[in-house]
């Protein structure tokens, strides 16, 4: 719900509560111009956690509530930060802008749709910034340096390390947005953080001009990276998102090769998608959303091709495929199981290529990515899982290996043999 007062503008949110933005003050009279884009707006039309709603029913948050959500807790760390560092104070617009725009480069169905079409949302981020008149005029208009710093916190090559690290780092207000967010909206109560207790740990050190976190304040990070690596295992690495996204990405696979071949309709905005070069224009990337893919998909249950038929209709219908771990099995033995299962779906006259497959997934609460997360100690900084045996142990990644199939394949659970 949103509510508008004068010059101010409240949003109403589930986990942030009523988020105001004062519009006599320039940098958040700014934000509400952005929030009022076209293109901004487009990420209502986005879910957070793509085809995930297929598993975690209340999975319905849009890339919008996330960015309004990023910019809200940047807000208030930065805000903190720049009143006990008064020199941090001329960078809230690279900050607050970098944070809430972080994500307008997502396409239908946000994460799924680069594993689909190979697009990087960051790379359409910084594309929309520059070349959509209605942002980068009014970005422009504020301050002609201000795009350029917003691209320099996007590659983290800011000059003020902690400018980019409130943004993207490994303790980032993106990272504290999506843990809180898609727990609450999955039902995943073990997502829960100590956002307070985070924000009031985080510092700034004037010399390294990093990020830094209160030595009093570790457990609440230790608690935010426990967070992290079980919603990996558990939310975004769940063996039913693994199966909604293979049917997703088989379905448009083969929409792609009949559209090649002339053999299926799409509108102008999905047929730009389909093309064989995939060269797709700004506008076209905009005006792409998940009820246009979706409209598609519902098409395409008619179609006149069995297999596009068929997976399109498992995915709107939620008629998934299985995906059962084989992680326990050698590599080997895992082309044996995949193999037996794809001669099972030959004598069913299936092109098996479209119904079977082996995927991965890894999970891990931690790396030293983007120089880690700094702990003032009375020794100095410190690298935090060098203080942590807890999160010494989460830097330790776990891949699962799935091996997908219908549900009416007969797969062997000795895999030892």
């Amino acid at each position: 719900m949103t509510f508008t007062t004068g010059l101010s503008r409240t949003y109403h949110d589930p986990l942030h509560g009523a988020i105001l933005l004062d519009g006599r003050n320039p940098v958040e009279a700014l934000l509400i111009q952005l929030i009022d884009t076209p293109a901004f707006q487009r990420l209502r039309r986005i879910r957070q956690l793509g085809p995930a709603s297929l598993t975690f029913h209340g999975a319905e948050a849009s890339r919008f509530t996330h960015s309004l959500g990023v910019m809200t807790v940047a807000r208030r760390a930065f805000d903190r930060l720049a009143g006990r560092y008064p020199q941090l104070q001329p960078y809230r617009a690279t900050v607050l802008c970098a944070a809430l725009l972080h994500d307008i480069g997502h396409g239908p169905f946000s994460h799924t749709c680069e594993e689909i079409f190979g697009y990087h949302h960051e790379q359409w981020t910084e594309r929309i910034l520059r070349e959509s008149l209605p942002i980068r005029m009014r970005l422009d208009a504020f301050d002609a340096e201000l795009l350029p710093q917003i691209e320099q916190v996007y590659h983290k090559r800011h000059p003020v390390a902690c400018v980019w690290q409130l943004v993207s780092s490994q303790l980032d207000c993106d990272r504290l947005d999506y843990l809180m967010r898609d727990s609450y909206f999955t039902g995943a109560s073990y997502g829960k953080l100590d956002l307070d207790r985070i924000i009031l740990a985080m510092g700034f050190d004037p010399v390294t001009q990093q990020l830094t976190v209160a030595q009093k304040g570790m457990t609440s990070v230790e608690h935010y990276l426990m967070v992290r690596y079980f919603m990996y295992v558990q939310v975004y690495n769940h063996h039913k998102n693994i199966a909604a996204t293979w049917v997703l990405e088989h379905a448009f696979q083969r929409a792609h090769e009949l559209f090649c071949q002339g053999e299926v309709w799409a509108d102008e905005t999905v047929a730009a998608w389909l093309q064989p070069d995939c060269n797709v224009s700004l506008q076209q990337y905009l005006r792409a959303d998940d009820g246009v893919f979706i409209y598609h998909l519902q098409r395409w249950q008619q179609h006149a091709d069995p297999i596009l038929a068929d997976l399109c209709r498992r995915f709107v219908d939620r008629d998934l495929f299985k995906a059962t771990d084989v992680t326990a099995a050698t590599p080997e033995r895992q082309q044996i199981l995949l193999q037996r299962v794809q001669k099972q779906l030959v004598d069913q006259g299936l092109e098996y290529r479209y119904y079977t497959g082996l995927r991965t997934t890894q999970s891990s609460g931690y790396t030293l990515y983007q120089q880690g997360i700094k702990l003032q100690t009375e020794q100095g900084l410190r690298e935090i899982s060098d203080v942590s045996p807890l999160i010494r142990t989460l830097t330790q990644g776990w891949q699962r290996s799935w091996l997908i199939h219908p549900r009416e394949a007969k797969i062997e659970q000795d895999f030892s043999g």
